[in-house]
């Protein structure tokens, strides 16, 4: 059923009026809407800031791009505001080997005509249900142009210590780019950081002494998950690598300049108590 179109927002621009100034040919009823958004395994947003996007997109478990055209939304944090980020063309699909599950792989062309409104462009959509694929002609008045922002979505310049809160997606991005706000504050400072795990809940403390600060150990984070400590080895061993994935990183406190090396462990251990990380988190020590 196609909603009505809010009388408040009778007036406001059309994603598909952009699309069409933009390339006359993308109309609605060759569209497929793909409204990505967690999947349980990754968050597309992630996907699409580390540049991997169009590949992760074009593998799909049946035949959901049974059109001509595909308009790619992502989900951003407000639940009702969608990032456009492409449109590609649909000319056929080929079945992924070594699966059971039907998944398939679609051959996709990014349009280049739209490409100057990718990661800019912001659409104002209430989804009435959890269908990740719309025909678009049924939703073409709801989609509306909530924003058109000057620059490309992007990483967020460092926010400050006690405000870092990245997900394990968002590091790798960090780490891969060298993103400079990111590198010049992390590793100018020592201290102690919390990784927490969001399907459990479960925490570790870690500690950062070296001269790389907190920078140098979380590049190993994003190198292997594990950081090389002992129970998140063990985790990864058992879940595999990307459970990773589900990690978060934050700061709890950084070092005095005039701290030393044993002042830095002795806050760990101060952290590791009250938090009860060697009795129900990832702390083995």
């Amino acid at each position: 059923m196609q909603p009505d179109s809010p009388s408040k927002n009778k007036k406001a621009m059309r994603l598909f009026q952009i699309l069409q100034v933009l390339d006359s040919s993308i109309t609605p009823n060759r569209c497929k809407l793909h409204m990505a958004g967690w999947n349980n395994i990754e968050d597309p947003l992630d996907v699409y800031l580390a540049g991997n996007f169009d590949a992760w997109q074009a593998e799909q478990s049946r035949g959901n791009f049974n059109r001509d055209l595909v308009v790619s939304l992502i989900a951003l944090s407000d639940p009702n505001k969608w990032l456009f980020v492409g449109v590609h063309d649909v000319s056929g699909w080929s079945p992924i080997k070594h699966r059971i599950d039907n998944f398939r792989r679609y051959i996709m062309t990014r349009r280049a005509s739209t490409d100057s409104m990718s990661g800019r462009l912001v659409v104002d959509f209430k989804r009435t249900g959890r269908q990740s694929y719309l025909c678009a002609e049924n939703w073409e008045m709801s989609l509306l142009v909530a924003e058109i922002r000057a620059e490309r979505l992007q990483v967020i310049d460092f926010p400050g210590y006690t405000k870092t809160m990245l997900s394990k997606q968002h590091l790798d991005i960090i780490v891969k780019q060298q993103n400079a706000s990111w590198k010049s504050a992390l590793s100018s400072v020592k201290g102690i950081y919390v990784i927490a795990d969001k399907t459990n809940g479960k925490l570790y403390i870690g500690s950062a002494t070296g001269e790389g600060g907190i920078w140098g150990r979380w590049c190993e984070y994003a190198k292997t998950g594990h950081g090389w400590n002992k129970e998140l080895r063990k985790l990864l061993r058992k879940n595999g690598v990307r459970h990773a994935d589900n990690f978060q990183f934050g700061v709890l406190e950084t070092a005095d300049s005039r701290a030393t090396n044993e002042d830095i462990l002795e806050r760990e251990s101060h952290w590791k108590e009250l938090l009860l990380t060697r009795d129900f988190g990832y702390n083995a020590n």
